[in-house]
């Protein structure tokens, strides 16, 4: 794991107790009453008005759930909501469902997702939560398509969920049903938050634990009986799902801390972001979770106080550290885009490509002294002839030659450079082929995840499908990296 993480230590006997709790108060996750209405019953019709009729383009399987039961998000009052309907059996006694649903309605707490409202008419039984934005834990470590998770968010996740379960715990609500990486979401400034879904007690909705085997708790295995200890296994199921990126059964984990082989257990993308101690710690947490005998293991509490104490670059915004647009952009601060980036919006093609000439390729990493290099081999020279045949195409308004020329380059694969991406793209642009635009405008992003110019490039690719909307993020995405760059943050 490079010079910060190339070993760990970890006591045999777990140092269990070993974990300082501090006072209530300097534990205390503040909550937000009053930031959201009270919970109150809905109306079947209110519910499908919000979803358009319970359309199916509105389904977001992602929202935390999996199964027979479906999530749909909408919009209500101007605010958007996510609504899971219930298969019909789920809920047989409609007062069960309403006493259940009430008692977690009155749960008000920024680490959960929280239940507004619910419904409850003929057959229908639904339940009303804040809508989340920015997708899954498990779409974010398992499934992610710019960039990994890092480190230091990894391990604000992980406290952020004690954090939701400490609350929980301390409202009499401390039994969680199936704590999972689906169950966590993230909301618009990029917080991870636990859907209130899951602390819905009925055992109809499906078992506790409908995974695999091999992530349940033993003594569920035995009584099918979820217990707060078995919400601790599951959270350290979590944490080895944080620190490795993957779903790795929670006996094949501590076979490996066992023999002491931490390297195996831990994400390669995580190479060098964390310390020998840190590494240390959150395995030793882990371990401590996954105890078989349920009395061995931690409370909430004293893990979110463990946890308090790994928390690094805490002034970072999490939407910063996790590399998503911030949907709360204000206009003003949209209405500072560099001339590039005003450029695209107005999808002022011509400004775009004097900026992209002006400034050539000084974006580019590292590529012109590779560049120069690979000048002495025979074998690259006729591949760095087309990108300067490219560049004078390009500099000359001639775009299907330079769409040739850059191709030459690209497909030959030895030296990759997002400006040849970035001028094909708005070559492609300016021969109204949007959709190729867009597909290099995305391979620039993934060759240099941080270069405003491959956002500010998406946005104008957008404009041109008429995904205006998908084009505004961009356009956000692009202004958070600017200003990010201007303040010195990396």
């Amino acid at each position: 794991m490079g010079c910060h993480s190339s070993k760990f230590t970890l006591c045999p006997c777990h140092c269990k107790g070993a974990v300082l709790e501090v006072s209530d108060a300097e534990n205390e996750v503040k909550d937000e009453e009053g930031h959201l209405p009270f919970f109150m019953e809905f109306s079947l019709d209110q519910l499908r008005f919000a979803t358009s009729g319970f359309s199916v383009e509105n389904i977001v399987s992602e929202h935390g759930e999996k199964g027979p039961n479906i999530v749909y998000k909408g919009k209500l009052d101007n605010k958007k909501i996510a609504v899971k309907r219930f298969n019909r059996s789920a809920w047989p006694d409609p007062r069960q469902f309403l006493e259940e649903s009430k008692a977690v309605g009155q749960l008000r707490n920024v680490r959960l997702a929280n239940l507004i409202g619910c419904c409850c008419e003929g057959d229908e039984r639904l339940l009303v939560a804040e809508y989340m934005p920015n997708d899954t834990l498990a779409k974010h470590l398992f499934h992610w398509e710019t960039q990994p998770m890092q480190w230091t968010m990894r391990l604000r996740v992980a406290l952020h969920l004690a954090q939701a379960l400490e609350y929980c715990g301390s409202k009499g609500r401390a039994l969680y049903h199936d704590l999972n990486p689906y169950r966590v979401l993230f909301d618009e400034d990029g917080n991870s938050r636990l859907s209130c879904f899951g602390l819905m007690k009925n055992s109809r909705d499906g078992k506790s634990y409908s995974t695999n085997l091999a992530f349940t708790p033993p003594e569920y295995l035995k009584t099918g009986r979820v217990t707060s200890e078995s919400v601790i296994y599951s959270f350290g199921t979590l944490l080895l799902d944080l620190l490795s990126g993957k779903h790795i059964p929670p006996s094949h984990a501590l076979d490996l801390i066992r023999g002491r082989n931490f390297l195996m257990l831990a994400d390669s993308c995580l190479e060098g972001q964390f310390s020998d101690d840190d590494g240390t710690e959150l395995v030793q947490l882990a371990s401590r979770c996954l105890q078989y005998e349920p009395r061995e293991r931690p409370n909430a509490k004293s893990l979110a106080v463990a946890l308090l104490s790994l928390q690094r670059e805490t002034e970072v915004p999490s939407y910063v550290l996790m590399g998503i647009p911030h949907g709360s952009v204000s206009t003003s601060e949209q209405m500072t885009l560099s001339p590039l980036g005003d450029a695209c919006s107005r999808m002022d093609l011509t400004a775009v490509h004097e900026i992209l000439e002006n400034v050539g390729y000084k974006d580019d990493e590292g590529t012109a002294t590779e560049l120069s290099f690979q000048m002495w081999t025979n074998q690259m020279q006729d591949t760095l002839n087309s990108k300067k045949q490219g560049d004078a195409a390009f500099r000359h308004k001639d775009f299907r030659t330079a769409i040739d020329c850059y191709t030459q380059f690209i497909e030959v694969g030895t030296v990759v450079s997002p400006t040849v991406f970035a001028r094909r793209c708005l070559s492609y642009l300016m021969s109204d082929m949007p959709d190729e635009a867009l597909h290099d405008a995305t391979q620039a992003q993934a060759i240099s995840p941080a270069w405003p110019t491959a956002f500010y490039l998406q946005a104008a690719s957008k404009s041109a499908l008429g995904k205006n909307d998908e084009a505004q993020e961009a356009l956000k995405q692009a202004t958070l990296l600017e200003a990010r760059r201007t303040t010195g943050i990396s």
